[in-house]
This record gives structure tokens, sequence and C-alpha cells, in this order.
């Protein structure tokens, strides 16, 4: 397995918990398994931020702040900010996320699938320079495509299983010896890939039956769901398919619904009452 870069092992092993403990600190704390994405879209940014500069960072901060006690997570997606050259931004988000909100966890939505080689730059990339607490991967080059993101023991490895998108079909629902394809990768994800204890599975709101197979594929592994509020997946359907024993096991995510409540100079307190609309909503299947 490809090690990490001399530079994080010589970080403080205690500067952050792994991301499963943050996790789970974060659903008993907030009572949410809301995560929300942030997704910044610079035709859509309120006017009052457009001409000022760093209205990347200014625009994500402010919503942070506004829903950082709704959420079990943050789910910045790199390209809204490497489309924009605002990466500087981006490294400066997640590290105001820690030091203002620490135990959040940060998940970079890179959705990376390479070679073991460049996987390895793909992870220093998510891990030492964003600092990200977890990343979204794709398995589809197998698991020497996956292994480098797991020499950070104590970062989450999200794994692309049942996406949302409806072309997602065209390849996750192939036959191998009778399985689609998603299925194999979740059974292969529990069974043999998770050895750090870190790893989580994305699977869509918009297919509750697949949520509820991955689910018994994977056992108590977390879920990272898109696909609620602007994408149209059904909250009650989405939550009694995944949710484990305890009502946890999920981060649901919705971006666009929540950012972009408002286009006025109120866009964050819109947000949060978005925000907290939607964990409510969540929490009202959770236990029933």
């Amino acid at each position: 397995m490809s090690r990490p870069s001399d530079r994080f092992q010589n970080r403080p092993a205690t500067e952050t918990a792994p991301f499963t403990e943050q996790l789970a600190s974060a659903w008993r704390r907030n009572d949410s398994l809301l995560c929300v994405g942030l997704d910044p879209d610079p035709n859509r940014l309120p006017l009052s931020m457009t001409g000022t500069g760093g209205a990347i960072f200014s625009f994500c901060r402010e919503i942070v702040d506004a829903t950082a006690d709704l959420v079990c997570a943050f789910k910045p997606q790199i390209a809204y900010f490497a489309s924009q050259r605002a990466e500087d931004q981006l490294e400066q988000l997640v590290h105001y996320i820690h030091d203002a909100h620490p135990g959040i966890p940060v998940i970079l939505d890179a959705k990376r699938g390479d070679i073991g080689s460049t996987a390895q730059h793909y992870a220093i990339e998510a891990f030492e320079r964003y600092e990200a607490d977890a990343v979204t991967v794709s398995p589809y080059m197998g698991f020497d495509s996956v292994e480098p993101y797991l020499a950070y023991p104590e970062r989450g490895v999200i794994v692309l299983c049942r996406t949302s998108n409806p072309g997602g079909s065209d390849v996750q629902f192939l036959q191998v010896d009778g399985k689609p394809v998603y299925q194999i990768v979740a059974e292969q994800a529990a069974a043999k890939w998770n050895t750090t204890g870190q790893m989580g599975m994305v699977v869509g709101a918009t297919f509750p039956n697949e949520i509820a197979r991955v689910r018994e594929l994977v056992g108590d592994m977390p879920l990272l769901v898109p696909g609620i509020g602007a994408q149209g997946g059904d909250i009650e359907a989405t939550v009694r398919a995944g949710r484990t024993a305890d009502g946890t096991g999920m981060m649901i995510n919705s971006s666009r619904a929540i950012l972009y409540a408002s286009g006025e100079k109120d866009f964050a307190a819109a947000a949060r009452r978005a925000a907290q609309q939607t964990r409510d909503a969540i929490n009202r299947y959770r236990y029933s």
C-alpha cells in the first residue's frame, strides 16, 4: 500500500478524530443525518457578494456558520472551486470549518478514480493539501485505485456504489454472475476493502430499493446519500431504507435547495431555515 507523505505523518495524531468517530459524534450532538453540500455556483451567488474578492469562500463560510449546528457533515464539491480557479478558497474553507466548527467532518466530493500511482497523488491532494476528513472515490478501476487512500487510516473513503443520476444504471445495473455491478461493489467494499474501518458508500436517494439492498450488504457502514431536495428524492423512503438500527448510519445530502434558498442578502438565514426543515423532516422517520 502507498504510504502518506512525511508531511502528513508528522502531524500530531490527536489533531482530529477518525472520520467515523467524528461522524457518529455529530449524529448525536446535532441530532442530524443532514449533510450540506457546498457547490458554489458563481451564477447563483447573491448579488451582494459577486463583486467581492474571495466571494466563493465568503458565501460558503456564511452557509457553514448558519447551518453547522444542524448537520452531520459538510461536502464541498471540488469542481465548483476548481472551475473558478478557487482551490485556495477551498483550502481556506476546509481549514475554517475545522477551526470554527470542530468535530463536523468535511467530505471532499472529488469522485477520484485512477491507477495506484496517480491515486496516491489524489490522496495527497485530498488529505494533505485540503485536509479533508473523507473523500469520494470511484471503484471502477478496481481495488488498486482505492488502496492508496487507505494509507491514511483515520480518513474516510466513500466509494461510489449506486449513484443518483439516471445514467448510473448504464453500468451499475450490468449483471455479473446474476448480480448487478453495484451490489458487487458493495460486497467487495464490506468484505475486503474496508481495511481501516473508515469506508462508506454513495447510494442515491432516487433509488430507495437499492439503498435498502446496499444496507443489507454492508451492515452499519455509513451511507452518503445524495438526491433529496433539488433532485427529488423522497425523504421518508430514503430514511426508512438506509437507517441503521439506532437511527443513524446516513449522511443525507442536500446542496442547491439549501444553498440557494434565497438569492438576496438574507441567503444565510434562508439556508438555515431550509436546513432545519430538512433535518426535521429526516428526523420524523429515523425511529418510526
